[in-house]
């Protein structure tokens, strides 16, 4: 990429998604000896979709929360992406994603700067923004919201903290081999 364009900076990014909703994440959690834990749970199947970009390299995240992922919806989110960090003529940007149906469909309108780079079929182990799910999680874990606008202001909160952790991003995401293909 570097080659074909000499004049642009060019970063390697990772991007994922993750289904959340009303049905909740449980977590094994303490309690007093000889006392039954007790959780609430609100058993609605209504979801939303949590974004994640990631930089693994320097640990910067970019975060969406949507209601629905379809072709249109990854545009949109690619655009906003492109526009938020000025993709374009003079930064490019290598965006490894999965084969979800959504991002290999022909009708993905891929902005200027973003080169969509296909990681192998079923290999969430390859992929660096899988690792961000678990601490996104943490925010809702063992929590019972009473509907998709609590939920969505959590996450929203839990990821604006993580914007801020990107020695924490970093050290989950930028796998050594990460490192040594992208140096």
């Amino acid at each position: 990429m570097q080659q074909q364009y000499p004049d642009a900076t060019v970063e390697v990014w990772a991007q994922d998604e993750h289904r959340i909703g009303l049905h909740p994440v449980n977590r094994l959690m303490w309690v007093p000896l000889g006392e039954q834990p007790i959780a609430r749970v609100n058993w609605k199947y209504q979801w939303l979709w949590l974004v994640g970009f990631v930089h693994p390299t320097t640990g910067e995240t970019y975060w969406w929360i949507v209601p629905l992922l379809n072709h249109e919806v990854f545009t949109r989110v690619l655009e906003d992406f492109a526009e938020h960090f000025g993709l374009g003529k003079r930064k490019r940007v290598i965006l490894a994603v999965d084969q979800a149906a959504f991002h290999t469909s022909n009708k993905v309108r891929v902005p200027e700067g973003v080169h969509l780079l296909f990681l192998p079929p079923t290999s969430p182990e390859l992929q660096p923004a899988e690792r961000l799910w678990p601490l996104t999680n943490e925010a809702v874990a063992n929590r019972s919201f009473a509907n998709l606008d609590e939920l969505e202001a959590a996450t929203a909160h839990r990821c604006r903290v993580l914007l801020k952790r990107r020695d924490l991003i970093r050290g989950l995401t930028n796998f050594y081999w990460w490192a040594e293909a992208v140096g």
